[in-house]
Order: C-alpha cells, then sequence, then structure tokens
C-alpha cells in the first residue's frame, strides 16, 4: 500500500508552479518585447546605466553595513542581558518594521526630518541656514537602517540563541571573562550567520523602490530599480529594462555568491 502524498506538499507544489508561471510569464513577456529592438538594449549600456549600477551598489552595500554592524552589537547586548527589564519591549518594537508598508515609514521619516518637519528648526539652527530636508543618500540610508537592523538584529539573536548551555556553563566555571566568551562562543556562531543575513539584507537594500522613489530626491539618487520603472512607464522601452533587470540579478548573484561562499568557509572554520 503506497502512503497518501501529504496534502500540504501538493500545495505547496502548485503555489510554487504559480509563482513559476506568474513571474516567469512576465519576465518571458517582457524579454520578448524588448527583442524587437535588440539595438535599443545594445544602446543601453551607456554612461548613465554604468552610473545608476555604481549608485545602486553603494547605497546597497553602504546601507548593508550600517544595518549589520550595529545589528551585531545589539544582538549581543540583548542575548548576554536576557534579564533587562525593557528587553521585551525592544524585541517587540523590532517586529513594527517587519509589517510598516514602505510609503508609511517613508513618509514618517520625512514627517521628523524633511522640509517642514519636527527637527528641521533644529537642523536649520546647527546648520546655520535653511534645512534642505533628508532627500537623497541619507533619507535612503535612514529609512533602509530603520527597516534592517531590526531584522538583522532578531536574525543575530536567534543564531545566539543555538550556543548550547553546557558551553555557557563550563566557560562560568572556567572563570571565563566577557572577550574571551566572545571570540570563543558567541563570534564563531555570528561568523558563520553574518554572511547569509548580510546578503539578506543587501538583496532587500539593492531592490528597494519605494524608498528610493521617495527619498531619492532626483535623478541622482536613481538605482536600478527605479530605471527599470522609468523605462517602462515613462519611456515604455522593454529592452532597455530587459537589460535593467539582466544587470541587477547579476549584481545581487554575484554579491549573494561571495557572502555564501564566505559563509561556508566561516562554518568550515568553526568546525575546525
Amino acid at each position: 500500500m503506497q502512503p497518501r502524498p501529504d496534502s500540504r506538499v501538493t500545495a505547496g507544489i502548485v503555489a510554487l508552479a504559480a509563482i513559476a508561471v506568474l513571474i516567469g510569464g512576465a519576465f518571458a513577456g517582457l524579454i520578448l518585447e524588448g527583442a524587437h529592438n535588440l539595438s535599443g538594449a545594445a544602446a543601453a549600456f551607456d554612461g548613465y546605466l554604468f552610473r545608476v549600477a555604481r549608485f545602486t551598489l553603494w547605497q546597497a552595500l553602504l546601507s548593508t553595513l550600517l544595518s549589520v554592524a550595529p545589528a551585531l552589537l545589539v544582538a549581543r547586548a540583548l542575548s548576554r542581558h536576557p534579564a533587562f527589564p525593557g528587553r521585551r519591549l525592544i524585541l517587540q518594537l523590532f517586529t513594527v518594521p517587519l509589517a510598516l508598508p514602505a510609503i508609511v515609514a517613508a513618509l514618517g521619516i520625512l514627517a521628523l526630518y524633511g522640509r517642514a518637519g519636527y527637527f528641521a528648526g533644529v537642523f536649520a539652527g546647527l546648520g546655520g541656514g535653511e534645512w534642505s530636508g533628508i532627500y537623497g543618500v541619507s533619507g535612503i540610508l535612514v529609512a533602509h537602517v530603520f527597516f534592517n537592523l531590526p531584522l538583522a538584529t532578531r536574525l543575530f539573536l536567534e543564531a545566539l540563541g543555538t550556543i548550547p548551555a553546557d558551553q555557557w556553563r563550563l566557560a562560568s566555571q572556567l572563570g571565563m571573562g566577557a572577550r574571551p566568551a566572545f571570540r570563543l562562543l558567541e563570534w564563531p556562531v555570528l561568523r558563520a550567520a553574518l554572511p547569509g543575513i548580510a546578503g539578506l539584507v543587501f538583496m532587500l537594500c539593492i531592490t528597494s523602490f519605494t524608498i528610493i522613489l521617495t527619498l531619492g530626491g532626483g535623478p541622482a539618487a536613481t538605482t536600478l530599480e527605479v530605471a527599470i520603472y522609468q523605462a517602462l512607464r515613462f519611456d515604455f522601452d522593454p529592452a532597455r529594462a530587459v537589460v535593467l533587470t539582466l544587470l541587477q540579478i547579476a549584481l545581487t548573484f554575484v554579491v549573494v555568491a561571495a557572502l555564501t561562499r564566505l559563509g561556508a568557509n566561516a562554518v568550515g572554520d568553526a568546525n575546525l
């Protein structure tokens, strides 16, 4: 008697197939439409494209650094002080950005730091002139850190929770201080989790759209995601949109593959 197929597995396969058809069909249609204008696809490789790609990579890498590096410290502090009175409240607040729409966060940042924001007068007084707002790179970085630092913190905290309690008891019996405990117990776990978390944050930053469109402040802060939207919405140039899409996929794949390779090496070193 053959076992019955699990209904949950069947439902998952159907859902995955539907998503693949939806995304693959849309992308295939875009490629077929762009194939009619191969000269336009070749003309897409201009100075504007490389400038947009350079800014996309730069803001994504900088946003990842500003989100992941502080998250390491916050996660370690929350892990080492489980009895901290505000720990539960902080973790609950860290779940808010995960469910908050990007446009709401962007408008909230503008309400605080925009030209007519609550702190506009303070910044104008400190700068000795009119406050121009938080548009541009600064606004993009603030929004990305707002979304990704809590996510990275929770992921690092889960990684630290995998350290066996026996190791902590042994470290306590040996009188191990904070620095040796971090070097021998916490850092190997964090180092193994770091590439995967950094890769996730990088993908979220490089594909960011609403934040760039709202807080970018002009063409100087255009990313590949926004350029794809402009190519289809304003220019209706599918060939250029295909080139931009493939370039974004390639850049993301290269960075994530490098981080994955780094993560595999880190896990191997930790096992040794």
